[in-house]
């Protein structure tokens, strides 16, 4: 008969393995702010407050609760009602060069400075997104400039 540290551990090793296979999920805050608690829970500890937009990775949804993390690689809980379908990307370079087409030699429509938003219209093969900059100006993103995807 195996000892139960043998089946925990199986079952760890199975869990990981699965959770490793799956694509990171993304969405976007919703509201126009949102508090993001060290638990699961109104009553835990504040850490901070997002804005509208800004992009989390989903970790785990438990009952009205989704564990996220940020670009900064924070891990914190937030109430899943603030989050929205609608896709926004972070820029994490200096200058992201939003082009006209997913080529790179594609001319340079304009420039995202770091830690703007941009709206996730289309993911195209390739490694390139299609994104719009809250002014309406649009283009592709090579998917290595943002995060959030």
């Amino acid at each position: 008969m195996k000892s139960l540290a043998v089946v925990t551990l199986s079952v760890l090793v199975a869990l990981a393995a699965a959770g490793a296979s799956r694509a990171a999920e993304f969405r976007s805050v919703g509201d126009k702010v949102a508090v993001l608690y060290d638990a699961p829970s109104s009553k835990a500890k504040k850490r901070y407050i997002l804005t509208q937009g800004y992009p989390v990775e989903v970790v785990v949804v438990v009952e009205d609760w989704t564990k996220v993390r940020d670009a900064k690689g924070e891990l914190t809980w937030i109430e899943s009602k603030h989050l929205a379908d609608r896709r926004f990307l972070l820029v994490k370079v200096p200058f992201a060069q939003i082009r006209e087409s997913a080529d790179d030699n594609a001319r340079v429509v304009f420039e995202a400075e770091e830690n703007v938003l941009l709206e996730l219209l289309e993911v195209v093969p390739g490694g390139w997104l299609r994104v719009r900059h809250r002014d309406g100006d649009g283009g592709f993103v090579k998917i290595t400039q943002v995060w959030g995807a």
